[in-house]
């Protein structure tokens, strides 16, 4: 499937040469034959709107919007596992598919990064594709939710993904689950993180426990990561 290695390229950060071969991506979503005229039409319009934007302003925005907090990272386990054990060895796992599948990585980026993943099932068989993006369709379905919220217009991108794997999952059905969730790209919810690292710390020393009691007070309702239940995801169609 073509168009998602082009989706997976406008997720990538924002680079020149985005802006230099965009007429290129937009004539390879004209070509891709598994989009129809309604799914296709948001997608040449997002590059257009897109790459009418200066790049340093593009950039920024990209930054703020997936470096920030954890909710909407394009790190696909960090939405399942956050940092626990299993997602080491769930990263294992997917090297160990890739390098089956013919796929050498460089040490660039992680394998769970969500547009290396799509790189990948836009080079195999439509079968592939389609099978991985039901794997990762809740995953896909909360990123979606989180940024319509935002009000950004990456959710086109998740939108099209989520036709594109015929799963059935849908963003909308997220949407009071991610409008009672606390935002954590905000200053306040960043740096109750980092003061939450540095109490671990200073607990670990025996000598803070007046403090803690301080910090559970003052941060009670700052921003937890939000995992998903990967069993709870709908199960795949029989004809894939």
């Amino acid at each position: 499937m073509i168009s998602l290695r082009v989706i997976g390229r406008l997720m990538d950060y924002p680079e020149q040469a985005l802006f230099d071969h965009a007429a290129e991506l937009v004539d390879a979503l004209q070509s891709a034959a598994e989009l129809d005229a309604d799914s296709r039409a948001p997608l040449v319009q997002f590059i257009h709107d897109f790459c009418a934007r200066p790049l340093l302003d593009v950039q920024a925005e990209y930054c703020e919007l997936f470096d920030r907090g954890r909710a909407t990272s394009l790190l696909l386990f960090e939405h399942v596992h956050g940092e626990s054990r299993d997602r080491g060895q769930a990263m294992v796992d997917l090297l160990d598919q890739y390098r089956a599948d013919g796929l050498q990585l460089d040490c660039k980026e992680l394998p769970d990064y969500l547009p290396l993943y799509l790189e990948y099932l836009g080079n195999g068989s439509v079968q592939r594709a389609r099978g991985g993006l039901q794997d990762i369709a809740p995953i896909l379905a909360l990123l979606a939710a989180r940024l319509q919220q935002r009000e950004s217009p990456y959710a086109r991108l998740f939108d099209a993904l989520l036709s594109l794997s015929g799963s059935g999952v849908q963003a909308d059905a997220l949407q009071s689950q991610v409008a009672s969730e606390a935002r954590d790209d905000t200053p306040a919810a960043l740096d109750a993180v980092w003061e939450e690292e540095q109490v671990k710390f200073l607990g670990e020393q025996g000598c803070a426990s007046a403090q803690q009691a301080t910090h559970q007070r003052r941060f009670a309702g700052a921003v937890k990561p939000q995992y998903l239940d990967v069993a709870q995801a709908t199960p795949r169609s029989s004809g894939h």
